[in-house]
């Protein structure tokens, strides 16, 4: 119990907020990124069957694709120093892990925006507005996953646990800052699930009260 206190009274609390933050911001920057790209593979989809087939492959690919995979990919062939329109540019570890996650949050896109377009053609606004709730549940999804950035050094809330435990040689201690980051982890992640039910259960609500004579 000491240890415990200690542990909740030294820095670690505060850095390992400072490394969910860092979580939040790959993840957003991965899913308005997504947006970007999946948008215009949604409205070209809805131009017809030719269109879908054609688009269709890079979905699925983008839909396949590694995080781990793209991301040591992006690492290894993006140079760390580079040119573009004659500025000098670089990319961050974190930039590089937002990167590798557009192609899940871009394919998410496709499928959950083309849904809710042909919801909204054929009248009904409730499937339309379930793309909010399934816009919260990609970001969810997102903030965990952003945590293959601890593989190529950014700073964030995993990296700031296998930090913290490494400082101390006890199995029990290591497992004590272990089950302090998994229980802020899993908070955010039930966080973010209860508020995709709650806006579940209001546009159900919504539905049913728009179908009543």
């Amino acid at each position: 119990m000491t240890f415990l206190i200690e542990l909740l009274t030294s820095d670690y609390p505060r850095d390992l907020l400072v490394g969910m933050v860092e979580n939040f911001r790959i993840a957003a920057v991965a899913l308005v990124l997504g947006l970007a790209v999946g948008a215009p593979i949604v409205f070209l989809q809805l131009l017809g069957r030719r269109w879908q087939r054609a688009t269709a492959p890079v979905t699925g690919l983008m839909r396949a694709a590694p995080t781990f995979v793209v991301m040591f990919f992006l690492l290894n062939i993006i140079p760390k120093q580079f040119q573009l329109f004659g500025l000098e540019m670089s990319l961050s570890a974190a930039l590089i892990v937002a990167l590798s996650l557009v192609p899940y949050a871009a394919a998410y896109i496709v499928d959950n925006g083309r849904a809710a377009l042909q919801g909204l053609r054929r009248g009904s606004r409730g499937e339309a507005l379930l793309f909010l709730p399934n816009l919260v549940r990609a970001y969810v999804v997102l903030v965990m996953s952003s945590s293959a950035g601890v593989a190529i050094g950014v700073k964030e809330g995993v990296a700031v646990v296998l930090r913290e435990a490494d400082r101390f040689a006890s199995t029990g201690e290591q497992m004590v800052v272990f089950a302090i980051g998994v229980f802020a982890f899993g908070a955010v992640f039930q966080l973010g699930f209860a508020l995709v039910r709650m806006m579940m259960h209001l546009l159900s609500e919504r539905g049913a009260n728009a179908a009543r004579p």
